[in-house]
């Protein structure tokens, strides 16, 4: 893969962070784009990079959402250890959830993280001193970022907070493309691909899924605690399985094993769900009229119908200038 492609693909996030604000009028949509942009990406690392199938992407993000809630309000501590310490519990819960799931392969690892879901779903709901129980953790505060009492960054308007988001978004886009482009990643797609010639040749498969999961954990942990800082609240909501399902949507409508899919996929969703819920409050299934259209009609999703359509220009290309080069010749 060439230097430039690499660098376009992060120009590309830049370009889609920097237009956001110039097509969209609420700030705090763009930021759920962009937060839901970076969970899909850590579940691409698993689906489309490592092939793994994981139903468990609630929990990490739960994790996220439950720990900065916690650490902000009931233990005051500076907001950028709260959001440091919220990645490392995603990627803590991550390492938990891996080494038992990748013990199993197929139907049997699916299910493994659909119970560790469901498991987590409830710990949560029966914790009330905790996490709130059904309620949730509330009045989450939105600190901004300074340096002995004097403000640099704040936080308090949506589109001061998005801005802090797409500065959070882009690096972990940066550090998650040198994870793909690496031996490590190229060793990833080799297991997913075919596990049983990557053991052959000596990889260790275990390790690298673990390593896998445990990248996926943090930057989805990442995700749930600025997602919980935009709202205000740790919802119960964000631990259930269906916000698992949902990040698996966005990945996969988006197009599994490209980053910038993910971002695709995530901006599909989190758009045509806020549109559509201004035409009918039960505005699910219209969406889930179209994703199944999406399903049927775009086997590599939405990135890879930008693929075909732009193969489709390229060939045209040539087609287009040949009856003038006769013409010319004769």
């Amino acid at each position: 893969m060439s230097h430039a492609f690499k660098h376009s693909h992060l120009l590309l996030a830049l370009a889609i962070v920097v237009a956001m604000p110039l097509f969209m009028q609420s700030g705090s949509l763009a930021s759920e784009v962009l937060i839901y942009a970076l969970a899909a990406m850590g579940c691409n690392l698993l689906l489309g990079y490592t092939g793994l199938l994981s139903f468990g992407q609630g929990i990490f993000f739960g994790l996220g959402s439950y720990t900065i809630a916690l650490l902000l309000t009931r233990w005051p501590l500076p907001m950028p250890l709260a959001l440091v310490a919220a990645v490392a519990m995603g990627a803590a819960g991550a390492a938990i959830v891996g080494w038992v799931a990748i013990r199993q392969r197929g139907t049997y690892f699916v299910m493994l993280t659909l119970a560790f879901a469901q498991m987590f779903y409830f710990i949560a709901y029966t914790a009330t001193g905790l996490t709130g129980g059904d309620n949730g953790l509330l009045d989450i505060p939105r600190p901004s970022l300074g340096i002995a009492g004097q403000t640099l960054w704040p936080l308090a308007s949506p589109w001061q907070y998005y801005g802090f988001v797409a500065a959070l978004f882009l690096a972990a886009f940066w550090l998650l493309r040198r994870v793909c482009d690496s031996m490590f990643g190229r060793t990833l797609l080799a297991v997913r691909d075919n596990e049983e010639r990557a053991a052959a040749v000596g990889y260790n498969l275990r390790l690298l899924k673990l390593q896998a999961f445990v990248i996926s954990g943090a930057v989805t942990g990442l995700a749930g605690a600025l997602h919980a800082m935009m709202t205000g609240i740790a919802p119960l909501s964000s631990a259930e399985y269906h916000t698992s399902e949902m990040i698996l949507v966005m990945t996969v409508i988006g197009g599994t094993g490209n980053l910038l899919a993910s971002v695709l996929g995530a901006a599909f969703y989190v758009l045509l769900g806020d549109w559509l819920s201004t035409l009918w409050p039960r505005w699910l299934l219209l969406l889930g009229v179209v994703l199944m259209v999406v399903s049927l009609g775009m086997q590599r999703g939405l990135w890879g119908l930008g693929e075909s359509l732009w193969g489709l220009v390229r060939r045209k290309k040539p087609q287009s200038t040949a009856p003038n080069a006769q013409g010319e010749h004769a």
